[in-house]
């Protein structure tokens, strides 16, 4: 009988999800001897055309997972099978365990260009360990975070609900993905799984199977809200306005029968909600609300409210599950610092930020965001909050840092408050000028020296 691999990757395994070079790397350390202290920073160097800011997302995750790994019998054996990794050091890697420090952002932080959204401290045969699976844990949770807050941004505080799981990038978006929408802002989900494990409520209609499998729609309708009383059905399987009529009409034969709202799903959502809403508050059916889904994103959702489509709520799919128009950000992870020495690469258009760092935060009298600076560790800026935190101390997670992630939430709405109002529009910037983040001297003397 063949071997049926798991669907994701187990606890044990996560320590061999990185690049082959990353292992061959730690061996060629291993065996130079080379023991001193490095720091790595993990940053962008550019923000995608479509965005204004990211949401720093999945950072304090990735720490609190790297800082649990370890070589087990089962992964050894594994790697005993690869090519150019040596019995002595595979028995090295025996007692392999993270002891270093991990600075992040807290969850939720808007972030630009430059920024680190975490910087790793350890020995370099540990810290280098961790680029490929910390650059895969952050890019995905940041990337779609960043993409669900443009959504609920445009949904001017209606409820907007994650519809996406079924063509999202496999079952880890998936899952994760709902964490991210948490932290973005999203009123529910309805993915089962990342709903329950990341604590963003269920939400869900249903299908135009369900329709198609009874007598009629009328009838279909007639069930789903006895069973569910208060649901949301969905009226356009054959004719919309027609499906509103039907239901229209069983509410006024069936006294008591509760229907909490309608589901549109295909047409032009802006003018049946107008002809739907018309219909329903005639009948006196005001409480009812609209529900809008069907190829949704932040354009289309600010278009049908600048145009006042009376919708009350949005579930929104694909466009958001895959971050369609920006899939991906242009992730770093730099070795800034090698025993106490700050190390720069100066390849044309790959330049980092030589040294440990801090991320600085000004703000006006009224608390609104002026300005970012980017720092040594060590300086201090006046009038500004330091945004890096100790989220791993001593290969510990700190336990403050973790159950700060938890308000990552509350985080977000706080900051989008804060943030000057041109970054929360939708639109690229085009001579606008974006939000200012400066290198304090020593950190800009440093970066103009020279090899």
């Amino acid at each position: 009988m063949s071997h049926i691999a798991p669907l994701s990757v187990d606890d044990d395994e996560l320590v061999l999800l990185t690049d082959l070079y990353q292992l061959t790397m730690t061996q060629a350390y291993w065996k130079e001897g080379m023991a001193e202290s490095a720091t790595f920073s993990l940053y962008f160097r550019r923000l995608p055309p479509e965005r204004r800011f990211m949401l720093a997302c999945g950072q304090q995750y990735a720490a609190e997972r790297v800082s649990r790994l370890r070589f087990t019998d089962r992964v050894l054996a594994r790697l005993a099978e690869v090519d150019h990794l040596e019995p002595a050091f595979l028995d090295w890697l025996a007692d392999w365990r993270f002891e270093g420090d991990i600075w992040t952002l807290p969850e939720g932080t808007p972030v630009f260009a430059d920024e680190p959204l975490l910087e790793v401290d350890a020995s370099i045969a540990q810290a280098q360990l961790l680029e490929s699976l910390i650059m895969n844990l952050v890019q995905l949770e940041t990337v779609l975070a960043s993409k669900a807050v443009r959504v609920v941004m445009a949904a001017r505080g209606r409820p907007v609900v994650d519809f996406g799981l079924r063509r999202m990038h496999g079952v880890d978006a998936a899952v994760r993905g709902v964490r991210a929408y948490r932290a973005a802002g999203l009123s529910g989900t309805s993915n089962v799984l990342g709903g329950l494990r990341h604590g963003l409520a269920l939400n869900g209609t249903m299908a135009h199977s369900y329709v198609l499998a009874h007598d009629s729609e009328r009838e279909a309708f007639r069930a789903f809200a006895r069973h569910y009383p208060g649901t949301t059905l969905l009226v356009d399987t054959h004719d919309t306005l027609a499906g509103v009529e039907k239901l229209i009409a069983l509410m006024r034969e069936e006294a008591g029968l509760e229907v909490g709202a309608i589901r549109l799903d295909s047409g032009d959502p802006g003018e049946l909600a107008r002809d739907a809403r018309a219909l329903l508050d005639a009948a006196g059916h005001a409480e009812v609300k609209i529900v809008a889904s069907s190829g949704l994103d932040e354009h289309a959702i600010e278009a049908l409210l600048a145009d006042g489509a009376p919708i009350d709520a949005f579930g929104v799919g694909t466009r958001m599950g895959v971050a369609a128009d920006a899939p991906v950000i242009d992730l770093s992870y730099k070795l800034v610092e090698y025993a106490g020495e700050p190390t720069i690469k100066h390849s044309p258009g790959k330049i980092n930020l030589p040294g440990r760092k801090q991320v600085f935060r000004r703000h006006d009298a009224h608390g609104g965001y002026i300005g970012d600076v980017i720092a040594g560790r060590d300086e201090r800026v006046e009038h500004a909050t330091p945004l890096l935190v100790p989220c791993v101390v001593n290969g510990q997670a700190a336990p403050d840092a973790m159950a700060a992630a938890d308000t990552a939430r509350e985080r977000v709405a706080r900051d989008l408050e804060r943030l000057p109002a041109k970054l929360r529009r939708l639109a690229p910037l085009e001579g606008e000028g974006g939000y200012p983040v400066t290198l304090s001297e020593r950190l800009a003397r440093q970066a103009g020296e020279a090899p």
